[in-house]
């Protein structure tokens, strides 16, 4: 009676033997000769079989458990369902990032472009006939004379990209 009950009780919860061996931290051939009858649990792994097959310990040693012949379409589509919405919600969450990342990114250069329109481009007073002037001069000089051609395409592809990974309704 055991013996049926656990492999009905398996079944209807779609696990095949090798997944409850691993919730039960035993051997495959450990759950088969439970249900071969050729052994039986001891009281602790009872009680930690009922838990596993989420029933009680009663249903396993009493009565005997009609087999629920599960529709393998309907269970492999739920499985499926449960992916898919898994799927989806990493989905939504990495367009989340990336469009606040884009707009970040344009607020970012549109401050920088502010900044340097309110300080003045510093690197033009500078005085370069000074060795250990010249040298920083020259190093902000080239960084800004970068900014200024690249942020315009980075501003634009940014923006675009805003854009494109924005929360549709």
């Amino acid at each position: 009676m055991l013996n049926e009950n656990v492999k009905a009780l398996r079944k209807s919860k779609g696990l095949s033997q090798e997944e409850l061996a691993v919730k039960l931290n035993v051997v495959r051939q450990t759950i088969s000769k439970w249900e071969q009858g050729l052994s039986v649990p001891d009281a602790d792994m009872l009680v930690a079989l009922s838990e596993a097959l989420e029933t009680p310990t009663s249903v396993l040693l009493g009565e005997t458990v009609a087999e629920a012949r599960a529709d393998d379409l309907r269970v492999i589509a739920e499985k499926l369902e449960v992916i898919n919405l898994q799927l989806a919600k990493r989905r939504v969450l990495w367009r989340r990032l990336l469009h606040w990342l884009f707009l970040s990114l344009c607020a970012a250069i549109v401050l920088i472009f502010a900044v340097l329109v309110i300080v003045g481009s510093p690197y033009q007073g500078w005085d370069y006939h000074s060795p250990e002037t010249a040298v920083a001069g020259v190093a902000l000089h080239t960084v800004e004379w970068l900014f200024v051609r690249a942020a315009p395409v980075v501003l634009v592809g940014a923006a675009t990209g805003a854009f494109l990974t924005r929360k549709r309704a």
